[in-house]
């Protein structure tokens, strides 16, 4: 099983105390090393395929959290709890023009409030136009790890970065599509680099 980048930071100090407390005090021990499993459990990055159907992908896993018109383009939210894996996989292909960073509140990544959340901004160009993914830190998020820089070349389903500990991703659609395009709804379950969100014919 791969992990995401980071996860050492917090499971070799979880394992180490664990191993440490074994002797000292074993309940601190039990619960030190519960959470060095976690951890690694939560920085999972399982591998994807992306499907033979075209499409915008979904950039995460979780739930369809928003579907909603911004002016003449549509944006899609994917809301990822803490049990979801929380890395992000590009929904088209592409380059990289632009990557962004926004500092901001930490809101519940699921409510309204949380468009003025600290956020990343990357904007992709691709055949079909300009896409933007955006990574949106949650009430409990803290650290937003974007993969890519400008100028990088990105293949559909391909990994573009992760969040720590619950948050949400979104895709801007260019302006070529519309919202009658969406193929999922609200509150549907997606994955990422496989689930299709958007198909035009």
């Amino acid at each position: 099983m791969k992990f995401a980048p980071g996860y050492r930071r917090f499971a070799v100090p979880a394992f180490f105390g664990a191993a440490i407390f074994a002797f000292v005090f074993p309940p601190v021990g039990a619960l030190l090393l519960a959470f060095g499993a976690f951890v690694l459990w939560f920085f999972r990055d399982p591998g994807r395929s992306p499907p033979d159907e075209a499409g915008v992908i979904s950039p995460a896993d979780g739930h369809v959290s928003v579907i909603r018109e911004e002016g003449d383009r549509v944006r899609i939210g994917v809301f990822m709890n803490v049990t979801d894996v929380h890395v992000n996989r590009a929904p088209v292909s592409g380059t990289v023009r632009e990557v962004t960073h926004r500092p901001g509140a930490h809101k519940p990544a699921f409510s309204k409030d949380s468009d003025k959340n600290e956020r990343v901004d990357i904007v992709v160009e691709s055949a079909d136009g300009e896409f933007e993914v955006s990574q949106i830190a949650g009430a409990f998020a803290r650290r937003i790890h974007p993969y890519v820089s400008e100028g990088d070349e990105l293949a559909r389903g391909e990994r573009f970065g992760h969040i720590d500990f619950g948050s949400r991703a979104d895709v801007l659609l260019p302006p070529e599509f519309e919202v009658e395009d969406v193929v999922v709804e609200k509150g549907e379950s997606v994955k990422a680099g496989e689930t299709v969100l958007v198909n035009r014919e």
